[in-house]
Protein backbone atom coordinates (compact mmCIF):
# COMPACT_ATOMS: atom_id res chain seq x y z
CA UNK A 1 0.00 0.00 0.00
CA UNK A 2 1.51 3.48 -0.85
CA UNK A 3 2.23 5.64 1.86
CA UNK A 4 -0.69 8.39 0.81
CA UNK A 5 -3.33 5.70 1.01
CA UNK A 6 -2.22 4.00 4.50
CA UNK A 7 -3.34 7.57 6.06
CA UNK A 8 -6.61 9.76 5.98
CA UNK A 9 -5.28 13.02 5.19
CA UNK A 10 -6.88 16.53 6.48
CA UNK A 11 -7.61 18.96 4.32
CA UNK A 12 -5.80 22.57 5.20
CA UNK A 13 -8.43 24.25 2.72
CA UNK A 14 -12.13 23.19 1.66
CA UNK A 15 -15.19 25.03 1.79
CA UNK A 16 -18.86 25.63 2.22
CA UNK A 17 -20.94 27.51 -0.60
CA UNK A 18 -23.10 29.83 1.64
CA UNK A 19 -26.92 28.63 1.84
CA UNK A 20 -29.43 31.34 1.13
CA UNK A 21 -30.50 32.04 4.70
CA UNK A 22 -26.39 32.07 5.74
CA UNK A 23 -26.93 35.89 5.86
CA UNK A 24 -30.70 37.05 5.70
CA UNK A 25 -30.97 34.58 8.71
CA UNK A 26 -27.99 35.20 11.08
CA UNK A 27 -27.00 39.03 10.01
CA UNK A 28 -27.85 42.08 12.35
CA UNK A 29 -31.06 43.13 12.00
CA UNK A 30 -29.85 46.43 10.79
CA UNK A 31 -28.56 45.23 7.60
CA UNK A 32 -31.04 42.75 7.10
CA UNK A 33 -32.45 44.46 3.50
CA UNK A 34 -29.10 44.69 2.24
CA UNK A 35 -27.74 40.65 3.15
CA UNK A 36 -26.31 39.31 0.24
CA UNK A 37 -29.05 36.91 -1.54
CA UNK A 38 -29.87 34.48 -4.40
CA UNK A 39 -31.51 35.58 -6.67
CA UNK A 40 -33.36 34.53 -10.08
CA UNK A 41 -31.30 34.80 -13.11
CA UNK A 42 -33.90 34.96 -15.83
CA UNK A 43 -31.44 34.93 -18.95
CA UNK A 44 -29.90 31.57 -18.04
CA UNK A 45 -33.20 30.00 -15.66
CA UNK A 46 -30.86 29.85 -13.04
CA UNK A 47 -30.12 31.70 -10.15
CA UNK A 48 -26.97 34.00 -9.01
CA UNK A 49 -25.56 35.51 -5.71
CA UNK A 50 -26.35 39.31 -5.28
CA UNK A 51 -23.67 40.55 -3.05
CA UNK A 52 -24.16 44.54 -2.29
CA UNK A 53 -21.00 46.93 -3.56
CA UNK A 54 -20.05 43.92 -6.24
CA UNK A 55 -21.16 45.00 -9.68
CA UNK A 56 -21.97 41.37 -11.16
CA UNK A 57 -23.83 38.65 -9.77
CA UNK A 58 -22.15 35.62 -8.87
CA UNK A 59 -22.73 32.72 -10.73
CA UNK A 60 -23.25 29.28 -9.15
CA UNK A 61 -21.99 26.67 -11.24
CA UNK A 62 -18.37 27.27 -10.71
CA UNK A 63 -19.07 27.84 -6.48
CA UNK A 64 -19.32 24.09 -6.40
CA UNK A 65 -17.78 22.20 -9.97
CA UNK A 66 -15.96 19.30 -7.80
CA UNK A 67 -16.22 16.11 -9.68
CA UNK A 68 -17.12 17.69 -12.63
CA UNK A 69 -15.75 17.57 -15.90
CA UNK A 70 -13.40 20.61 -17.69
CA UNK A 71 -15.97 20.56 -20.16
CA UNK A 72 -19.33 20.81 -17.83
CA UNK A 73 -17.41 23.80 -15.65
CA UNK A 74 -19.56 27.44 -16.59
CA UNK A 75 -19.56 30.30 -14.72
CA UNK A 76 -23.62 30.28 -14.40
CA UNK A 77 -26.84 28.81 -15.27
CA UNK A 78 -27.16 26.32 -11.72
CA UNK A 79 -29.66 26.46 -9.02
CA UNK A 80 -28.58 26.50 -5.60
CA UNK A 81 -30.47 23.30 -5.35
CA UNK A 82 -27.99 21.53 -7.78
CA UNK A 83 -24.93 22.36 -5.82
CA UNK A 84 -23.61 20.21 -4.09
CA UNK A 85 -25.73 19.14 -0.67
CA UNK A 86 -21.78 19.34 1.80
CA UNK A 87 -21.38 22.28 0.81
CA UNK A 88 -24.34 23.74 3.30
CA UNK A 89 -25.39 19.91 5.06
CA UNK A 90 -22.46 19.13 7.35
CA UNK A 91 -24.36 15.46 7.38
CA UNK A 92 -23.66 15.41 3.39
CA UNK A 93 -20.24 16.65 3.93
CA UNK A 94 -19.24 13.53 5.55
CA UNK A 95 -20.04 11.71 3.59
CA UNK A 96 -18.39 13.43 0.48
CA UNK A 97 -14.97 12.94 3.02
CA UNK A 98 -15.39 9.65 3.43
CA UNK A 99 -16.27 9.47 -0.43
CA UNK A 100 -12.35 11.06 -0.36
CA UNK A 101 -10.60 9.34 2.22
CA UNK A 102 -10.48 12.49 4.40
CA UNK A 103 -10.46 12.23 7.88
CA UNK A 104 -11.14 15.84 8.51
CA UNK A 105 -11.18 19.59 6.76
CA UNK A 106 -10.67 22.73 7.59
CA UNK A 107 -13.62 25.26 6.48
CA UNK A 108 -13.35 28.56 4.66
CA UNK A 109 -16.22 30.55 3.23
CA UNK A 110 -17.28 30.85 -0.87
CA UNK A 111 -18.93 34.11 -0.63
CA UNK A 112 -17.53 35.53 2.17
CA UNK A 113 -14.33 35.62 0.15
CA UNK A 114 -15.59 37.82 -2.41
CA UNK A 115 -16.86 40.29 0.63
CA UNK A 116 -13.34 40.68 1.61
CA UNK A 117 -12.97 43.17 -0.92
CA UNK A 118 -15.92 44.92 -0.53
CA UNK A 119 -15.08 48.77 0.53
CA UNK A 120 -18.17 49.47 2.84
CA UNK A 121 -16.29 48.26 6.40
CA UNK A 122 -19.77 48.58 8.12
CA UNK A 123 -21.34 46.35 5.63
CA UNK A 124 -18.29 43.40 5.52
CA UNK A 125 -18.28 43.51 9.33
CA UNK A 126 -21.85 42.97 9.52
CA UNK A 127 -21.80 40.13 6.55
CA UNK A 128 -18.67 38.05 8.07
CA UNK A 129 -20.28 38.01 11.85
CA UNK A 130 -23.12 36.70 10.50
CA UNK A 131 -21.48 33.64 8.40
CA UNK A 132 -19.31 33.21 11.40
CA UNK A 133 -22.69 32.58 13.72
CA UNK A 134 -24.21 30.17 10.67
CA UNK A 135 -20.67 28.13 10.26
CA UNK A 136 -20.72 27.58 14.31
CA UNK A 137 -23.77 25.84 13.66
CA UNK A 138 -22.46 24.05 10.82
CA UNK A 139 -19.22 22.70 12.10
CA UNK A 140 -20.62 22.45 15.68
CA UNK A 141 -22.55 19.34 13.94
CA UNK A 142 -19.20 17.21 13.49
CA UNK A 143 -16.43 18.71 15.50
CA UNK A 144 -13.99 15.99 15.14
CA UNK A 145 -13.65 16.33 11.16
CA UNK A 146 -14.97 20.35 10.35
CA UNK A 147 -12.70 23.31 11.76
CA UNK A 148 -13.76 26.69 11.04
CA UNK A 149 -11.90 29.54 10.50
CA UNK A 150 -14.17 32.53 11.52
CA UNK A 151 -13.23 35.49 9.41
CA UNK A 152 -12.88 39.83 10.45
CA UNK A 153 -13.35 43.23 8.62
CA UNK A 154 -9.90 44.63 10.30
CA UNK A 155 -12.25 47.84 10.82
CA UNK A 156 -9.42 48.81 13.88
CA UNK A 157 -6.99 47.08 16.00
CA UNK A 158 -8.66 47.32 18.99
CA UNK A 159 -12.26 45.82 17.39
CA UNK A 160 -9.77 43.14 15.73
CA UNK A 161 -8.44 41.92 18.84
CA UNK A 162 -12.16 41.83 20.32
CA UNK A 163 -13.09 39.79 17.01
CA UNK A 164 -10.01 37.47 17.54
CA UNK A 165 -11.32 36.56 20.80
CA UNK A 166 -14.98 36.07 19.90
CA UNK A 167 -13.35 34.25 16.72
CA UNK A 168 -11.80 31.44 19.67
CA UNK A 169 -14.81 31.65 22.27
CA UNK A 170 -16.83 30.26 18.98
CA UNK A 171 -14.41 27.21 18.90
CA UNK A 172 -12.94 28.04 15.64
CA UNK A 173 -9.35 27.06 14.68
CA UNK A 174 -7.60 30.34 13.01
CA UNK A 175 -8.77 33.51 11.83
CA UNK A 176 -9.11 34.33 8.05
CA UNK A 177 -8.01 37.93 7.10
CA UNK A 178 -8.97 40.09 4.40
CA UNK A 179 -6.18 40.77 1.69
CA UNK A 180 -6.18 44.31 2.84
CA UNK A 181 -7.66 45.78 6.23
CA UNK A 182 -9.93 48.49 6.63
CA UNK A 183 -7.86 50.76 8.40
CA UNK A 184 -5.54 53.66 7.14
CA UNK A 185 -2.25 51.62 8.34
CA UNK A 186 -1.27 48.21 6.49
CA UNK A 187 -0.80 44.93 8.80
CA UNK A 188 3.32 45.58 8.24
CA UNK A 189 2.44 48.80 10.64
CA UNK A 190 3.71 48.93 14.49
CA UNK A 191 0.17 49.77 14.75
CA UNK A 192 -1.28 46.03 14.53
CA UNK A 193 1.51 44.76 16.56
CA UNK A 194 -0.98 43.75 19.47
CA UNK A 195 -3.44 42.28 17.24
CA UNK A 196 -0.51 39.90 16.31
CA UNK A 197 0.74 39.51 19.86
CA UNK A 198 -2.81 38.06 20.75
CA UNK A 199 -3.13 35.89 17.83
CA UNK A 200 -0.17 34.54 19.26
CA UNK A 201 -1.62 34.09 23.14
CA UNK A 202 -5.00 32.85 21.36
CA UNK A 203 -2.75 30.63 19.77
CA UNK A 204 -5.05 31.14 16.37
CA UNK A 205 -2.73 31.21 12.92
CA UNK A 206 -3.87 34.06 10.42
CA UNK A 207 -5.42 32.52 6.90
CA UNK A 208 -5.05 34.77 3.93
CA UNK A 209 -6.84 32.99 0.92
CA UNK A 210 -6.49 33.60 -3.00
CA UNK A 211 -8.88 36.17 -4.21
CA UNK A 212 -9.50 38.12 -1.21
CA UNK A 213 -7.70 40.85 -1.79
CA UNK A 214 -8.72 43.80 -4.05
CA UNK A 215 -6.04 43.23 -6.57
CA UNK A 216 -6.00 39.93 -6.05
CA UNK A 217 -8.76 39.15 -8.85
CA UNK A 218 -8.71 37.89 -12.17
CA UNK A 219 -7.84 40.51 -14.30
CA UNK A 220 -4.80 40.05 -16.67
CA UNK A 221 -4.12 41.17 -19.80
CA UNK A 222 -4.71 39.20 -22.58
CA UNK A 223 -6.77 35.73 -22.91
CA UNK A 224 -9.06 35.37 -19.83
CA UNK A 225 -7.64 32.78 -19.21
CA UNK A 226 -4.34 34.01 -17.86
CA UNK A 227 -5.95 35.48 -15.37
CA UNK A 228 -5.76 32.19 -13.69
CA UNK A 229 -1.96 33.10 -13.50
CA UNK A 230 -2.32 35.97 -11.98
CA UNK A 231 -4.25 34.55 -8.45
CA UNK A 232 -1.44 34.28 -6.40
CA UNK A 233 0.70 37.20 -6.90
CA UNK A 234 -1.70 38.63 -4.01
CA UNK A 235 -0.39 36.29 -1.58
CA UNK A 236 3.01 36.81 -2.52
CA UNK A 237 2.99 40.34 -1.82
CA UNK A 238 1.09 39.65 1.57
CA UNK A 239 4.20 37.58 2.93
CA UNK A 240 7.15 39.71 0.98
CA UNK A 241 4.93 42.71 3.47
CA UNK A 242 5.14 40.74 6.49
CA UNK A 243 8.46 39.68 6.44
CA UNK A 244 10.20 42.57 4.56
CA UNK A 245 8.31 44.34 7.30
CA UNK A 246 9.49 42.98 10.00
CA UNK A 247 6.21 41.51 11.23
CA UNK A 248 7.87 38.20 11.68
CA UNK A 249 10.91 39.31 13.49
CA UNK A 250 9.04 41.01 16.11
CA UNK A 251 6.34 38.53 16.62
CA UNK A 252 8.70 35.15 16.08
CA UNK A 253 5.91 33.19 17.01
CA UNK A 254 3.06 33.96 14.47
CA UNK A 255 2.10 31.55 11.88
CA UNK A 256 0.65 32.45 8.62
CA UNK A 257 -1.24 30.12 6.38
CA UNK A 258 -1.17 31.33 2.54
CA UNK A 259 -4.40 29.32 1.23
CA UNK A 260 -4.70 28.02 -2.08
CA UNK A 261 -1.92 29.74 -3.83
CA UNK A 262 0.13 26.22 -4.73
CA UNK A 263 3.68 26.26 -3.26
CA UNK A 264 6.00 24.96 -6.47
CA UNK A 265 7.18 29.00 -6.43
CA UNK A 266 8.47 28.92 -3.08
CA UNK A 267 11.99 28.36 -3.68
CA UNK A 268 12.65 30.67 -6.34
CA UNK A 269 10.39 33.24 -4.74
CA UNK A 270 12.78 32.63 -1.07
CA UNK A 271 15.79 32.99 -3.39
CA UNK A 272 14.76 35.95 -4.50
CA UNK A 273 14.29 37.94 -1.23
CA UNK A 274 17.18 37.19 -0.23
CA UNK A 275 18.69 38.21 -3.36
CA UNK A 276 16.51 41.69 -3.18
CA UNK A 277 17.55 41.75 0.88
CA UNK A 278 21.17 41.23 0.48
CA UNK A 279 22.02 43.09 -2.90
CA UNK A 280 19.45 46.11 -2.40
CA UNK A 281 18.42 46.95 1.12
CA UNK A 282 21.14 49.57 1.69
CA UNK A 283 19.85 52.15 -1.41
CA UNK A 284 16.40 50.70 -0.82
CA UNK A 285 16.33 52.15 2.34
CA UNK A 286 14.82 48.55 3.58
CA UNK A 287 14.70 47.33 7.64
CA UNK A 288 17.62 45.59 8.79
CA UNK A 289 16.18 41.89 9.63
CA UNK A 290 18.21 39.10 12.08
CA UNK A 291 18.27 36.92 9.78
CA UNK A 292 17.63 35.85 5.96
CA UNK A 293 14.09 36.51 4.44
CA UNK A 294 13.57 33.00 3.43
CA UNK A 295 14.18 32.01 7.14
CA UNK A 296 11.33 33.64 8.06
CA UNK A 297 9.77 32.57 4.96
CA UNK A 298 10.12 28.56 6.03
CA UNK A 299 9.31 28.93 9.62
CA UNK A 300 6.53 30.96 10.03
CA UNK A 301 4.77 30.72 6.30
CA UNK A 302 2.46 27.69 6.21
CA UNK A 303 1.29 26.89 2.17
CA UNK A 304 -1.86 24.80 0.75
CA UNK A 305 -2.02 23.14 -2.27
CA UNK A 306 -3.89 20.95 -3.47
CA UNK A 307 -3.34 19.37 -7.28
CA UNK A 308 0.42 20.83 -7.66
CA UNK A 309 3.27 17.97 -8.37
CA UNK A 310 5.87 20.44 -8.16
CA UNK A 311 5.42 21.03 -4.38
CA UNK A 312 6.17 17.55 -3.87
CA UNK A 313 9.07 17.36 -6.13
CA UNK A 314 10.99 20.46 -5.11
CA UNK A 315 10.70 19.05 -1.14
CA UNK A 316 14.57 19.19 -0.26
CA UNK A 317 14.04 23.12 -1.59
CA UNK A 318 11.13 23.62 0.89
CA UNK A 319 10.68 23.06 4.89
CA UNK A 320 8.04 19.93 4.81
CA UNK A 321 7.00 20.89 8.17
CA UNK A 322 5.03 24.06 6.28
CA UNK A 323 3.31 21.92 3.59
CA UNK A 324 -0.17 21.36 3.83
CA UNK A 325 -1.98 19.65 1.02
CA UNK A 326 -5.90 20.62 0.34
CA UNK A 327 -8.78 19.35 -1.43
CA UNK A 328 -10.47 22.93 -2.11
CA UNK A 329 -13.60 20.86 -2.06
CA UNK A 330 -16.08 21.84 -3.46
CA UNK A 331 -14.45 24.33 -5.52
CA UNK A 332 -13.66 24.60 -9.13
CA UNK A 333 -9.60 23.49 -8.42
CA UNK A 334 -10.52 20.54 -6.04
CA UNK A 335 -9.34 16.93 -6.19
CA UNK A 336 -12.12 15.44 -5.29
CA UNK A 337 -13.25 11.90 -5.40
CA UNK A 338 -9.94 11.41 -6.38
CA UNK A 339 -7.94 12.56 -3.93
CA UNK A 340 -6.36 9.67 -2.77
CA UNK A 341 -5.72 8.61 -6.41
CA UNK A 342 -3.77 12.26 -7.31
CA UNK A 343 -2.13 11.78 -3.82
CA UNK A 344 -0.80 7.94 -4.93
CA UNK A 345 1.28 8.92 -7.65
CA UNK A 346 2.06 12.77 -6.78
CA UNK A 347 4.12 11.72 -3.05
CA UNK A 348 5.61 8.68 -4.77
CA UNK A 349 8.96 10.12 -4.78
CA UNK A 350 8.33 11.30 -0.62
CA UNK A 351 9.56 9.45 2.64
CA UNK A 352 6.49 7.88 4.36
CA UNK A 353 7.16 10.45 7.43
CA UNK A 354 7.05 13.40 4.70
CA UNK A 355 3.75 12.43 3.51
CA UNK A 356 2.52 11.79 6.62
CA UNK A 357 3.40 15.85 7.98
CA UNK A 358 2.30 17.07 4.29
CA UNK A 359 -0.78 15.64 4.34
CA UNK A 360 -2.08 15.26 7.81
CA UNK A 361 0.47 16.12 10.72
CA UNK A 362 1.34 19.13 10.22
CA UNK A 363 -2.46 20.71 10.01
CA UNK A 364 -2.65 18.87 13.23
CA UNK A 365 -0.15 20.52 14.82
CA UNK A 366 -0.85 23.91 12.93
CA UNK A 367 -4.66 23.90 14.38
CA UNK A 368 -4.14 21.81 17.60
CA UNK A 369 -6.58 19.17 16.57
CA UNK A 370 -6.60 15.82 18.05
Amino acid sequence: MEASQSIRPISADSHIVEPPNCYVDYIDPAFRDRAPVIVEDPATGGEKYQIEGIPSRIGLNALAAAGKRPQDIKAEGDRFSALHRGGWDPKARLADQDRDGLAGELIYPTIGMLICGVDDADYKNACMRAYNRWLQDYVGAAPDRLFGLGQTAVRSVAEAIADFRRIKDMGFKGVMMPGQPATEEDYDSPVFDPLWKAAVEMDLPISFHVLTSKSGGWAARGPVLNGFQAIIRSCQDIIGLFIFGGVFQRHPDLKMVCVEADAGWAPHYAYRMDHAYERHRFWRNAAELSKLPSEFFFENVYLTFQDDWTAFRSIDMLNPRRLMWASDFPHTDSTWPLSQELLAKQTANLSPEQTAWILRDNVRELYSLA
